[in-house]
């Protein structure tokens, strides 16, 4: 299990627990900002960014399917798709649970159907060729092995064989012990928002990025976390694990 990722500069960044990383998000929704709103925003524009970069030049031609659960994670995707429809892309959203949504995802949702973007059932995904597969069907706080649709969707996005680029972590891995009890994506990129997550095992998640989502650093403070900002002039730097822990 991983302690802390170094960034393409050579910065050590604390790696968390799931349990740690609720506890940064309450502390910062509940006392210090930014909020929700605000957080799930910052995630999708910079999974909407990445995607571009990762299909440029032909990203605009490109289908991207966006897989989106119901909870944060999949509000970050839903708004990743919308920036993505925004810029011209040609994107599926398909919602894995759509009659649970949360709030804000649900608001998410409101505003990508003003974009040209297209949502989708899993039946209009079988025949389809998609340019790059967005996954936010989980976050970090899903434990166990996915079940039913979202089973059904690891599945079918694992099986077309295209580039699969993950939010947070590849759903369906444990973000605290890098576990698989059941389907898991295999994404060729991760995109991990604040903090890496200690479960991010190197052959599970591909090539890794870290995005800044907007957490200030007296959040890190009270958790006694030894954080040093990575990302110098940028919102999203490529990271690898750090050395072992030698405790």
């Amino acid at each position: 299990m991983m302690k802390s990722f170094v960034s393409d500069t050579g910065v050590e960044v604390p790696a968390v627990s799931a349990a740690q990383m609720r506890e940064v998000d309450r502390i910062a929704t509940e006392e210090s900002g930014p909020n929700l709103f605000q957080m799930m925003e910052n995630a999708g524009r910079n999974l909407a960014s990445l995607s571009i970069e990762l299909l440029t030049p032909g990203w605009h031609d490109a289908l991207v399917v966006v897989l989106a659960g119901p909870g944060g994670n999949g509000g970050g995707g839903i708004c990743a798709a919308r920036h993505l429809a925004n810029h011209g892309a040609t994107v599926w959203l398909c919602l894995a649970d759509a009659e649970h949504l949360g709030s804000v995802p649900a608001y998410q949702r409101k505003v990508f159907a003003s974009t040209p973007g297209k949502e989708v059932d899993s039946k209009q995904l079988v025949d389809s060729r998609p340019d790059l597969i967005v996954d936010a069907l989980f976050g970090y706080s899903f434990s166990g092995a996915p079940r039913g649709r979202v089973r059904e969707l690891i599945d079918w996005a694992n099986a077309t064989k295209a580039p699969i680029l993950a939010a947070d972590l590849p759903s369906g891995l444990d973000a605290t012990t890098g576990n698989v009890p059941g389907a898991v994506i295999a994404p060729r990129w991760t995109m991990t928002v604040a903090l890496p997550k200690t479960g991010l095992l190197t052959e599970r998640v591909g090539e890794l990025y870290l995005a800044d989502i907007g957490i200030p650093p007296a959040v890190y403070e009270r958790m006694k976390l030894p954080y040093r900002t990575p990302f110098d002039h940028r919102y999203r730097v490529s990271i690898k694990p750090g050395p072992p822990d030698a405790r």
